[in-house]
């Protein structure tokens, strides 16, 4: 394989020698390209954000992600701007005069990553084609492309101003150009250190190949969790492989027929996924506002979310009320189990080794009344302390079929079936409801810890459902023919 190396700025830049720990940030900084810099080390903030070429049907997307997370190696055969990219001081981009102009930055520290976060919005093909409306500005800007960018003393008014004033990018904009061509496709990697390999592989069976010869080899995806265990908690593979990129593990079927299923690939970004569906699953289209931030949804993806096994990751609770299975491929060839068996324990699933997730399944007809309700210290880009799912048939006013996910209340993501129990052939009235959601309250095994106490926890899966009775009174839930 030829050495590897990434394009950053339009110039090339070898990546020999650099050891697969080594995130994207520190070696960017490394370099000189000092703009991008570490605030929190976990997606949260936003400070180390940069753009990365991506594949959007024949041309490319511009991408903003967070460096601190991604290994360098990572970014093999691929192209990367930094702030230092877009302008210079004599002459500045369109964000970053804009920034300048209406006062968008003070101390400045995080401004280089709001910057890269601002013009990846900003060369959305149909960003000046997008009405205002209560999520997109004059111009068509969405402000959630800067949710996951912090700002501790300049105050987000002048930020949002700046946004707002963005027209659309000239003819003549290099990077704007540069959309209408296809993006470079990662190459195969592998890399060996004394502290580890890493490889990307050209495909699926070389993938499974790599986890038989490394039964302790970590696979990886957005990294957006285990990039955090790499750099809070010093935790180092002895091998690394990498599937963000893999064909087979990136397909996406909506269903032509109505009693056909959806299959998602496993290796889709969560931004990927919100945008291919475009609503087809209300629940899913509920979720991903809340999921994180928009930096962190254009690299996590659903089946490293899933196989974190984390019990209060948000997707869970709605894929388990959407009634999904998990589809599980190793040399022996497929499996599909139900997302409610999957979990067997704290982060512990029925994944074996050498066993990686290829898809998620997701049956329809879908349910007529969903919601998701997430509890949690902060609205958007924060860790639920419970996360409720929904999914109800209502037909001539009794409740056909019921269906509700659970997050932050057991060691794992669970179905709350004494609650479904209580609601499926009743009425869907304000009783029922009210009864059924004292059930609600004694479901799972919730715990005393800093992001809530076990008895708000109970107190809010009452509520949850009460809330949904509000909100939907007079619905009647049926699936459309």
């Amino acid at each position: 394989m030829a050495t590897p190396g990434v394009t950053v700025n339009g110039r090339s830049r070898s990546l020999a020698g650099v050891p697969p720990h080594t995130t994207a940030l520190d070696w960017l900084r490394g370099l000189g390209l000092t703009g991008a810099k570490e605030g929190c080390a976990e997606g949260e903030c936003g400070t180390c954000s940069v753009l990365v070429a991506r594949p959007d049907g024949e041309g490319t997307r511009w991408t903003a992600l967070n460096a601190c997370l991604v290994p360098a190696v990572a970014l093999d055969g691929q192209e990367v701007v930094t702030a230092e990219g877009l302008g210079t001081p004599a002459d500045l981009h369109p964000v970053q005069r804009e920034l300048a102009t209406r006062g968008g930055s003070q101390c400045g520290y995080c401004t280089p990553g709001f910057v890269c976060s601002m013009a990846a919005e900003f060369y959305r093909r149909d960003r000046v084609d997008t009405p205002p409306d209560d999520e997109h500005g004059p111009n068509g800007f969405d402000l959630h492309a800067l949710g996951g960018n912090l700002c501790r003393c300049t105050g987000y008014r002048p930020i949002r101003d700046a946004a707002y004033a963005l027209g659309a990018p000239s003819p003549e904009d290099p990077l704007a150009a540069r959309l209408h061509r296809p993006a470079p496709a990662p190459a195969p990697t592998r890399v060996d250190d004394p502290t580890g390999g890493f490889a990307r592989p050209r495909d699926l069976a070389e993938a499974l190949d790599l986890l038989r010869e490394h039964p302790d080899a970590r696979a990886v995806a957005g990294c957006t969790d285990w990039g955090v265990e790499v750099n809070l908690r010093g935790a180092r593979a002895p091998y690394v492989v990498a599937l963000d990129h893999l064909p087979e593990l990136r397909g996406l079927s909506v269903p032509a027929a109505p009693g056909a299923g959806f299959e998602i690939g496993a290796a889709l970004s969560l931004s990927e996924v919100e945008s291919a569906l475009a609503g087809r699953i209300p629940l899913l289209a509920e979720v991903f506002p809340l999921f994180a931030s928009r930096l962190i949804r254009n690299a996590a993806t659903i089946g490293g979310n899933l196989a974190t096994a984390s019990p209060i990751g948000d997707l869970a609770p709605a894929l388990l009320a959407l009634e999904a299975t998990v589809v599980l491929v190793s040399a022996e060839g497929d499996r599909e189990v139900p997302l409610d068996g999957f979990f067997t324990g704290y982060r512990e699933s029925q994944l074996r080794p050498g066993e990686l997730i290829r898809a998620v399944r997701l049956p329809q007809p879908l349910a007529g009344l969903t919601a998701f309700h997430k509890i949690a210290k902060r609205r958007y880009d924060d860790i639920s302390s419970v996360a409720v799912a929904f999914a109800l048939d209502v037909v001539d006013g009794e409740i056909a079929r019921a269906r509700v996910g659970l997050g932050g209340v057991a060691a794992v993501p669970i179905r709350a079936r004494a609650t479904e129990a209580a609601l499926e052939g009743r009425p869907w009235s304000a009783d029922t409801v009210r009864t059924a959601a004292g059930v609600l309250r004694g479901e799972g095994t919730p715990m005393d810890d800093h992001r809530a106490s076990a008895a708000y926890r109970s107190a809010m899966l009452e509520q949850a459902l009460l809330r949904l009775r509000a909100d939907h009174a007079d619905d009647e839930g049926e699936v459309p023919a």
